[in-house]
């Protein structure tokens, strides 16, 4: 059977380079926002959403993982990779593609590029979670590695947050130099320090985002002080961790999605009875974030396919409206949906090159 108006799949694909337009022509500013008002729509309706933790293989040097998630209307997944020692053959430690699908089709909607907006959607999420958590009026930041992500980090809470000055520390000095020159009027004010105790010295908020594998203790206890947020952003995976157990014991600690978290957080450290709150409930008002100036909060982010999720939604929206990115025929056109084996007969390909 030949059907006279066959459906045709037109899938999206944002390449880096396009994904580089989309942000340019949108600006960071502008993106962070979209990105952060996404997760928080996104987040606010969670239980709409078919949830997993994702599914890692791990070697001794890396990680694999693939992050999916749906809600009723769309799917989408997350490929992304984590491996520190890249950087010494010239690749990201991370690099990230997804894609957004029709749940009622199975249609792929847009193939993307994800390691750059990557770097967005966890900066906007941190930035969403210290909205709830941090002290009002926060405006000195520690940033405790300054690799390929703090810079995004350094934004979304200079924008969304207010922060005025950043405390930085990294143990490679060529880091801080790099972000110290991408940062350069910028408005805020940077502050080299030469440890990560004079960093966090009278810092409102802490934001450790480092990358090595190992059950590192960047932030140690006599390091706290009343008041303080942290935003523990490099503990992604088992064996990866960058508090001290204690640090979160003298804190209320906050999560995505505990049962991936328990598994990836800094709270692998701790028993499975440790409390922690999912951010969605705060969010929601089901739950108290922050409930006094004296309290230190902790929201130990690994990263969720929800907020993949959001970034791909807003994404899309934006390179629609502004016409970035081509289109792939990543799906075969048929006349006939039940004949597959129909392409590669000579005639149908032969039309298929005149058209």
């Amino acid at each position: 059977m030949t059907h006279p108006h066959p459906a045709r799949v037109r899938t999206r694909y944002l390449s880096a380079p396009a994904m580089v337009r989309l942000v340019q022509t949108l600006g960071v500013e502008a993106c962070l926002r979209g990105i952060a008002a996404c997760i928080r729509d996104d987040f606010g309706r969670w239980p709409d959403f078919d949830k997993t933790a994702r599914v890692a293989n791990h070697s001794n040097v890396g990680v694999i993982e693939l992050m999916p998630i749906a809600d009723d209307t769309l799917y989408s997944f997350k490929y992304v990779n984590g491996h520190p020692k890249n950087t010494r053959d010239g690749l990201p430690t991370v690099m990230a593609f997804g894609v957004l699908a029709d749940v009622a089709t199975g249609a792929p909607l847009l193939l993307s590029e994800l390691t750059l907006t990557t770097a967005l959607r966890t900066a906007a999420m941190s930035a969403l979670a210290a909205q709830a958590l941090a002290r009002p009026h926060s405006r000195v930041m520690a940033l405790i590695g300054n690799g390929a992500q703090a810079e995004f980090q350094a934004l979304a809470f200079q924008h969304l947050l207010g922060i005025e000055e950043l405390r930085l520390f990294d143990t490679d000095p060529a880091a801080t130099d790099k972000l110290v020159a991408n940062l350069r009027g910028s408005g805020l004010a940077l502050t080299r320090c030469v440890s990560t105790a004079e960093a966090v010295r009278g810092a409102d908020i802490v934001t450790t985002v480092t990358a090595d594998k190992t059950n590192a203790t960047i932030l140690t206890p006599d390091m706290l002080e009343p008041g303080m947020h942290i935003n523990a952003v490099g503990g992604d995976c088992p064996g990866k961790t960058e508090l001290h157990a204690d640090v979160l014991r003298s804190a209320r600690v906050f999560v995505e999605y505990e049962p991936q978290t328990r598994i990836e957080g800094d709270i692998q450290q701790l028993p499975a009875d440790f409390p922690v709150t999912e951010l969605w409930q705060v969010l929601t008002g089901q739950a108290p974030g922050r409930t006094s100036a004296a309290e230190v909060t902790v929201f130990d982010s690994v990263g969720f396919a929800l907020e993949d999720y959001a970034a791909l939604r807003f994404v899309h929206a934006q390179a629609q409206r502004l016409g970035v990115g081509e289109t792939l025929d990543l799906i075969p056109d048929l006349d006939d949906p039940k004949n597959l084996f129909g392409l590669l007969q000579p005639r149908a390909a032969a039309l298929r090159r005149a058209a």
